[in-house]
């Protein structure tokens, strides 16, 4: 029974790691194509940071459920938050100091890849009342 309190959720948290894959991986392509390689793989660290952290958030969110487990369901939550925002600025830091990219695909990507995240509500509006 308790699964199932959580199942819409994951699903549209699946649904939206679907979406931000997608994004992050047209753009790389479609910066390989029409600029170069670097370009590419630029776009793909700098979207791909986003949503390995955005991943992990998702894992977290939903690994507790139920009434019974709600201080457990909250520290699962803040949890996956704070380890969203470290695994970013990890990522993007090791990319900037240790990976010879160009910033513009990099940050691009990664505000293509957020916003994304923000249009969420918008994309997936249920007409259905």
């Amino acid at each position: 029974m308790v699964a199932v309190l959580t199942k819409p959720g994951r699903e549209l948290a699946k649904r939206l790691l679907l979406i931000q894959v997608s994004v992050v991986t047209l753009v790389a392509v479609g910066m390989t194509v029409v600029v170069n390689a670097e370009w590419g793989i630029s776009a793909l660290i700098g979207g791909g940071s986003f949503v390995i952290a955005n991943a992990v958030f998702a894992l977290c969110a939903f690994l507790f459920s139920g009434a019974r487990a709600a201080k457990k369901v909250a520290a699962s939550f803040y949890t996956g938050a704070a380890l969203k925002l470290l695994i970013t600025a990890t990522l993007i830091s090791l990319a900037y100091m240790y990976i010879q990219v160009e910033v513009v695909p990099l940050n691009l990507t990664f505000l293509l890849a957020v916003l994304s995240n923000l249009m969420a509500p918008v994309i997936f509006v249920n007409n259905k009342k």
